[in-house]
């Protein structure tokens, strides 16, 4: 398993478009991938979970990604929170 924790800039937080990408992203993928927030945690692929974590700008998340061609797959999500939020 790896992860990664990430500070959100995006100043809506993770809200409808984001979260929308991050499921779709993760539906793509073939390893598991769990976002977590002060000790909650998603599957990524869940839309109304996610949106039920509440992450606003300046909070921390973190990102566990586990499973098949996990390398490649913590890269892609680890990139998109970056450039995305």
């Amino acid at each position: 398993m790896k992860q990664f924790s990430y500070t959100v800039q995006d100043s809506m937080g993770i809200h409808a478009r984001p979260a929308g990408m991050i499921v779709k992203l993760a539906k793509e993928m073939d390893s598991k991938i769990i976002i977590e927030k002060a000790g909650k945690t998603v599957d990524a692929r869940r839309l109304i979970a996610l949106m039920g974590l509440n992450v606003l700008q300046g909070e921390t998340v973190t990102v566990s990604v586990e499973g098949e061609h996990e390398e490649e797959n913590f890269e892609k999500i680890e990139t998109f929170f970056r450039e995305n939020l």
